[in-house]
């Protein structure tokens, strides 16, 4: 018996970061938005737990116990008390290191997966709650839509969202560690008073509304100065897609990973391919959102 279950990647329309906690973290005020990007999870009865991955990029994508979807496995297993023998089996188009949640959506979707599977019974605040203890983008992954994610972005509150967002995501020819980019914060404030994140009302109240160019006046990233500062290139792509007629261009969280807002899908496809051919990307998709969080497709 297998489950599949499909997942979005995210796009963060605000994130805004304050200092660093004495545990290492960081408070955020994280406005997530799901897109229409997935990657499919398929989880299937066992042996032994094995992960494999195929897809763009997917020879960077750990297969040992490291991998998100392997933790979320052993984290069901261990509640219900039982050996977590799965092979899961994950078909990648969420960007790998880039900025879009993709290991957090995996380990989500393999989360759901089990639970399906296995016909836990598990709750969804309990589900939630495993999702916290894998990182702060793993509850958001499982639930998608819109939320706003604070304390370090594990703890959601669902946003009304009042219409569709058009995006492009140009990827870039290398991933940035996210880590990486929050030490890179760090130094850039260092010596500075670092402001209490908060969420935008600009933000809440576009979103709400379903109005791109109220969005595109308010997104920001506290991240874009760092990611730009590890990654100084990035900035010729935010450049180009501004150039092409985006409403805006702003880096996806940590990135590397650009976004740009659209006013709909023409616009959308003319600044992708304007893009495309620019030099200063790897690849461009194109998405829309809202999107759903994690579902089941087939299964037991």
């Amino acid at each position: 018996m297998s489950v599949t279950v499909r997942v979005p990647a995210k796009v963060n329309v605000q994130l805004a970061v304050g200092a660093a906690r004495p545990d290492g973290y960081h408070d955020l005020a994280n406005v997530f938005l799901a897109v229409g990007l997935y990657d499919e999870v398929t989880v299937t009865e066992s042996d032994e737990l094995r992960v494999t991955c195929e897809g763009p990029d997917a020879d960077q994508v750990p297969l040992d116990r490291t991998n998100l979807a392997a933790r979320a496995a052993e984290a069901l297993a261990a509640r219900y008390g039982r050996t977590p023998d799965v092979h899961i089996h994950i078909a990648k188009d969420i960007p790998v290191a880039g900025g879009m949640a993709g290991g957090s959506a995996d380990g989500a979707g393999a989360l759901l997966a089990c639970d399906a599977l296995w016909g836990t019974g598990a709750s969804r605040a309990e589900l939630l709650e495993i999702c916290a203890e894998l990182g702060s983008d793993v509850p958001f992954s499982l639930i998608g839509g819109a939320a706003l994610g604070t304390g370090r972005g594990e703890q959601l509150t669902v946003l009304d969202v009042g219409g569709t967002f058009h995006w492009v995501f140009a990827l870039a020819d290398r991933g940035l560690s996210t880590p990486a980019v929050f030490r890179e914060f760090d130094r850039l404030v260092e010596g500075t008073d670092v402001p209490e994140p908060v969420a935008s009302r600009d933000v809440l109240q576009a979103l709400a509304k379903g109005d791109p160019d109220a969005l595109a006046a308010a997104v920001s990233n506290d991240l874009q100065p760092a990611a730009l500062s590890l990654f100084p290139t990035l900035a010729d792509t935010l450049t180009a897609g501004r150039a092409a007629g985006a409403l805006t261009a702003l880096v996806s969280g940590s990135g590397p990973t650009t976004a740009f807002l659209a006013r709909d899908p023409e616009s959308a496809a003319k600044v992708a391919e304007t893009l495309r051919t620019s030099g200063t990307c790897r690849t461009v998709r194109t998405a829309s959102g809202p999107a759903p969080g994690a579902t089941v497709t087939t299964g037991r």
